[in-house]
């Protein structure tokens, strides 16, 4: 499961010329899961981000987390994440999960961000959208929840 997370002060996104969610400050989060992604992947990115520090303290610094300053979630399911560039001028989308496959995992996500306690806005699962966002910063992250192991030692020594 790979994920672009971008620090934002609105964000909404677009279907036929509608807006189906909308945030004020939070964080757009576009998912793409990949082919053997499980419920474990979904676990790790629903306790990675919203405790990321990327929010700006008093004094500038990026030391506040979603959970801090009380930001939502926009969060928009892209299988492009998964593209492969290696080959031609054509991506392969060949690790991306099949549809079928992705989006029982991408409503898990949504569900876990909202036990959790986040408002969460979403698009359409395989729809066409329009997104359209205030980046601030920019600060914009990459994670991927194959570096779990890595990640989860380093979170431990914290």
């Amino acid at each position: 499961m790979k994920a672009v997370l971008q620090r934002v002060r609105r964000a909404s996104v677009e279907v036929d010329s509608k807006i189906v969610g909308q945030i004020e400050q939070g964080m757009v989060v576009l998912l793409g899961i990949a082919k053997g992604d499980t419920a474990a992947d979904v676990e790790f990115m629903v306790r990675k981000v919203p405790a990321l520090r990327i929010f700006s303290d008093e004094e500038g610094k990026m030391n506040r987390s979603l959970q801090e300053v009380g930001g939502s979630i926009l969060l928009i399911s892209q299988f492009t994440l998964l593209a492969s560039l290696e080959r031609g001028r054509r991506p392969s989308f060949e690790d991306a999960a099949a549809p079928e496959d992705a989006e029982p995992l991408y409503q898990l996500t949504v569900e876990r961000f909202k036990t959790q306690g986040y408002r969460v806005e979403t698009g359409i699962f395989g729809a066409s959208m329009i997104l359209s966002l205030d980046n601030v910063g920019p600060v914009t992250l990459l994670l991927d929840s194959r570096q779990k192991e890595r990640v989860k030692h380093y979170d431990q020594e914290q």
